[in-house]
């Protein structure tokens, strides 16, 4: 059956990555719902991040519509062709240009847009579905396709306002950017709040799809969590927890595994990523059926950062002068 131009994200071409790159493979894996529950809990310590989240209230105010469009533009930046990737991108930047404030633990400036902080959210993201993939779904990458994965995250960090060369391209350097950063991370009441929201989001707040999803793979969210951020975000859990949640949840990831049933599931959930996902599976081969980079974007990236973000007076700041 041929797809019409609704049915598909690939009209002009592959996209950044392509057919057979790990990009396509991890981020359109179940798993990858998994690593986004485990992104978005480690985004709030940056307190940047959970202070610009704290004060817009959006996951608070619709938390499964509002979770469900950024794992949606991740899945689009992934998969998409580079035209529909880029109009995401650019979307979403004028949205984060105009989310702004103070910062109250610091008293420093904070953006939405702000380089420092777009890299924590990036990294996050990349590292922890990928993290989820290889102990939930089929396993780590070949070597070869690892290397590919981390070159292509950098490929992916032109679409936002951080700088791509600030990206590391390998398993070590992703271990020395947190180490790095761990010193500048701290939790606080509000991102207390938002981590334990996101693992355990209400029935009241969400609805059923939603609760029952949060709930369900909270367990291996935390397992693939390393001790020091369990302590510091007050959600550990036991150690028998820890122990049967893996072979569990591999067993439900290779079901979830066949886009049939990954659709339905991703339907009571994440509905417009699961719009995405069936698109993804169903897109023929475009008018191009070849690669592109996003480089041009970098050209109107400076204009949606805020003044604020360019003369260092957000979390960039505090990054560079950590660094001495």
């Amino acid at each position: 059956m041929t797809a019409n131009k609704q049915d598909t994200l690939r009209t002009r071409d592959y996209g950044f990555f392509g057919p057979g790159s790990p990009s396509w493979k991890v981020w359109s894996s179940p798993t990858s719902l998994i690593g986004f529950q485990r992104a978005v809990v480690l985004e709030h310590f940056d307190p940047f991040l959970a202070a610009a989240v704290a004060d817009m209230r959006g996951i608070y105010r619709n938390p499964a519509g509002r979770l469900d469009r950024t794992l949606a533009y991740f899945l689009t930046i992934a998969v998409a062709d580079g035209h529909t990737a880029t109009e995401a991108s650019r979307l979403l930047m004028r949205v984060h240009a105009k989310v702004s404030g103070t910062e109250p633990i610091s008293g420093l400036a904070y953006s939405a847009n702000d380089p420092a902080s777009q890299l924590w959210i990036h990294l996050t993201g990349w590292h922890s579905v990928l993290k989820c993939y290889e102990m939930y779904g089929p396993g780590p990458l070949r070597a070869d396709e690892e290397r590919r994965y981390w070159e292509e995250c950098a490929i992916a960090a032109h679409l936002q306002t951080c700088d791509p060369a600030d990206v590391p391209r390998s398993r070590d350097g992703i271990r020395d950017y947190f180490a790095a950063m761990r010193p500048r991370l701290c939790t606080s009441e509000r991102a207390h709040e938002g981590m334990h929201y996101l693992l355990r989001t209400p029935y009241a707040s969400a609805g059923a799809g939603f609760w029952a999803i949060s709930r369900m793979i909270a367990p291996a969210t935390i397992a693939s969590l390393p001790q020091w951020m369990r302590t510091l975000g007050g959600f550990d859990q036991p150690k028998l927890l820890d122990g049967i949640t893996p072979p569990l949840a591999r067993i439900a990831m290779y079901f979830g595994s066949w886009p049939v049933l990954k659709v339905a599931a991703l339907r009571y959930s994440a509905p417009g990523t699961a719009r995405i996902m069936q698109q993804h599976h169903r897109s023929p081969a475009p008018a191009n059926p070849g690669t592109v980079h996003p480089q041009p974007l970098r050209d109107t990236r400076a204009a949606m950062t805020p003044t604020a973000a360019r003369e260092g007076r957000t979390s960039g700041a505090v990054a560079a002068s950590a660094r001495g």
